[in-house]
């Protein structure tokens, strides 16, 4: 378990996760950065920078000259080894499961040894004081790396993984993770669950826009993000990936609800 302590960051902090290879989103929120003011030592991202979209070498390259924490999320761990699949904790033989073989074979085969190495290098654990509170960002969970937490998940699972954090970095007064893929945050006894939500794909939501956090005087704000979403789409076609992840950023729906509790399934497209 590697952990990075960034010490202290009193000024606004910028929270985001998976950037997943779409190169034009994560260029749109270095532009949202630059024009708050927010410089990379304040930027942290909570891993999968590589997964479904198209420019997956570019993104990296992007990421490691940007220079901002990178925790490692299930896709750092399994390019770093050569794996051969994501680790996203799809079910077998689902809809999410069988695309995701297809953008990994992808990835895999255009992440060069470098960058891997780069991977396997980022931390499975960062934190940083702000305002007088200490933080604990992570990918998914700390039971396991691809865990799905959702705002609906039941507290026994959140003071499950929060005893884990505590078990290897000490007290902790909030978490901030990702993975998911839909922001949220909830206050449970321990402190607040902060989901910044990723940049990459839209959060099953009929909207274009993705989404990120700021952390700033000891409050989080959820913030939209608008990019070139034709551009991420036209990579994706010309690396030949399935249609599913790239009509989801078109659309604003993922290609499956295999993963969503069914509070966050969307009624009319199961009936259509």
């Amino acid at each position: 378990m590697k952990h990075t302590d960034l010490g202290v960051l009193d000024d606004a902090v910028l929270l985001f996760g998976g950037p997943y290879s779409n190169l034009q989103a994560l260029e749109a929120l270095c532009e949202v950065a630059q024009a708050r003011e927010i410089a990379p030592a304040q930027m942290i991202c909570t891993g999968d920078v590589v997964a479904y979209c198209g420019q997956p070498a570019e993104t990296v390259a992007r990421m490691r000259a940007l220079g901002c924490a990178v925790v490692a999320g299930n896709c750092e761990v399994q390019l770093a080894q050569g794996a051969a699949s994501c680790g996203c904790g799809f079910e077998e033989g689902s809809a999410c499961d069988l695309l995701s073989n297809a953008w990994f074979n992808y990835a895999l085969q255009h992440i060069d040894r470098n960058d891997k190495g780069w991977m396997g290098d980022c931390p499975d654990l960062v934190s940083f004081h702000h305002q007088g509170a200490r933080y604990a960002v992570l990918h998914g969970g700390i039971t396991d790396v691809a865990r799905f937490i959702w705002m609906s998940s039941d507290a026994t699972v959140f003071d499950a993984e929060w005893q884990a954090v505590e078990a290897v970095i000490g007290p902790v007064d909030h978490i901030i993770a990702g993975h998911a893929g839909v922001p949220f945050i909830k206050r449970t006894d321990n402190g607040r669950w902060i989901n910044a939500g990723v940049i990459g794909m839209p959060p099953h939501d009929g909207r274009q826009q993705t989404r990120f956090a700021i952390l700033d005087g000891g409050e989080v704000q959820i913030h939209r993000l608008d990019y070139d979403v034709q551009a991420a789409a036209s990579a994706m076609e010309r690396a030949g990936l399935p249609e599913g992840y790239r009509r989801g950023l078109l659309s604003g729906y993922w290609p499956s609800e295999d993963v969503l509790p069914l509070d966050l399934r969307v009624p009319s497209l199961a009936s259509g």
